[in-house]
């Protein structure tokens, strides 16, 4: 198997942390990514089995070290998650199921909520600012994403029992002084430059607010206080956070002198490249009032065909051996089969079910059903009726009139289960549905959206 690991460097003042006397502040450029070794290196502790066996590891300090601690006992881990929105998207899933799997194999978990940071925002993998938000904003989303968490976790006060956090609590209470006294000492600018969450940004000639660059140094402090306060000694996230993690590994070594380690997950596109839960339609959310369970299910549906199995390793609770048969079968019955699961772990057996159904009737069985997302129309400001391109815009489907008037006149569009040509084509008002009173509006075979006139 082959595992990221980050280059070595001897430090002699730095404690030890297994093979992990790495990452140092001063380190040269070069080492800020981990180079690629492969090892035969066979786990023993299930958290790390599983991990592999499932494709969840990019890149890891020391896996070894990270395997003996969790094998020897319980671990505490945590994954950041900013809050810039009322709800995650399937872009943050990754994370979340790993803190699942953290659990499932009896380690804590902490989902720690950027109260603070998202404050400054996070520079990494960004052409410039966020918008800041307040704190209210940001109050109301933590309370939007805490929902997308309990289907995937069990929370409580017991030894794996996982914990939500927030860092405000902590990074508030800070004095600017103090800050910079107590932990800005750590960092060296020549090192923080050489991070590429700061160095594409130069190299693009795109601004960096020096609030931005205190991002890394606050998202370590995180790592210190969870480790003084929860013995949490694992960070988590995406690859394109392993400066920040490499950063907070390196502030608990030197400052407390504890143990202490990183892993990222790898960054995930489709087999056509596109990014990980980007549809025409926008953001697949996790939140079902603001992506309905059935359009959960469809994403997933329409999964690619070289995306299907390792999906259902990441995204599914189903034993490997059991993945090895649905892939052996039909490719469609394995999407659907994906769908179904991962539906079931964010909203339940009966909504994926429910979906399944509502997919099977309208798509193979060509009748209408109330599930499907619906829209409303105005009557009052279509008098003589809806253009064709008026309901197609109206579904959400297309990003704009024009974009929906190319679809329509390239035949990808029907109405009513007739192919329409025509963009200018007019609807009378009693052409919708005699029974729902709608216009079923379908874009290519898998998208269907009803327009009902109000």
């Amino acid at each position: 198997m082959s595992i990221d690991t980050p280059s070595r460097r001897s430090d002699p003042d730095a404690p030890s942390l297994g093979r992990s006397d790495v990452a140092v502040v001063d380190a040269p450029a070069s080492a800020r990514e981990s180079p690629p070794m492969t090892t035969d290196f066979a786990p023993r502790s299930d958290f790390v089995r599983v991990l592999t066996e499932r494709g969840y590891i990019h890149q890891c300090t020391d896996l070894e070290a990270l395997d003996a601690a969790a094998a020897a006992g319980p671990i505490t881990a945590y994954i950041g998650f900013d809050a810039t929105a009322t709800s995650l998207h399937v872009g943050s899933l990754l994370q979340i199921m790993i803190l699942r799997r953290l659990q499932q194999t009896g380690h804590r978990p902490i989902v720690l909520m950027g109260g603070g940071t998202t404050k400054v925002g996070d520079p990494s993998d960004k052409d410039k600012q966020r918008p800041l938000l307040t704190d209210a904003a940001i109050a109301a989303n933590i309370a939007g994403i805490k929902t997308a968490f309990d289907p995937f976790l069990r929370f409580g006060e017991g030894p794996n029992e996982a914990m939500m956090v927030n860092n405000a609590d902590w990074l508030d209470k800070l004095g600017y002084v103090e800050f910079l006294r107590d932990y800005g000492v750590h960092f060296t600018i020549n090192r923080m430059l050489a991070f590429d969450s700061v160095k594409l940004r130069l190299e693009r000639e795109q601004p960096l607010t020096f609030l931005e660059f205190n991002y890394m140094l606050m998202q370590a402090t995180d790592f210190l206080e969870l480790n003084r306060r929860h013995g949490c000694t694992l960070q988590m996230g995406g690859s394109d956070q392993w400066g920040n993690i490499i950063n907070g590994v390196e502030l608990v070594r030197r400052v407390d002198a504890k143990p202490a380690l990183g892993l990222t997950t790898p960054l995930l596109s489709t087999a056509s490249g596109a990014k990980m839960g980007k549809t025409v339609s926008g953001a697949v959310w996790l939140n079902a009032d603001l992506l309905s369970p059935y359009d959960y299910w469809q994403f997933w549906r329409n999964t690619e065909d070289g995306d299907v199995g390792r999906f259902l390793k990441l995204f599914t609770d189903l034993p490997l051996d059991v993945i090895a048969t649905v892939l052996a079968g039909d490719i469609n019955d394995a999407k659907k089969r994906l769908a179904r699961e991962a539906t079931t772990l964010l909203h339940g057996l009966n909504a994926a079910l429910a979906a399944e159904v509502t997919a099977r009737l309208n798509f193979e069985d060509g009748q209408i059903s109330a599930d499907l997302p619906t829209v409303e129309i105005r009557r009052a400001d279509h008098p003589s009726g809806p253009l064709g391109v008026t309901l197609a815009v109206t579904t959400g489907l297309f990003s704009s009139n024009s974009d929906a008037r190319r679809k329509i006149s390239e035949g990808a569009v029907r109405i009513n289960d007739r192919r329409v040509e025509d963009p200018n084509a007019t609807f009378n008002w009693n052409d919708v549905h005699p029974e729902l009173r709608v216009f079923k509006v379908q874009f290519g075979k898998k998208k269907i959206v009803l327009v009902r006139p109000v």
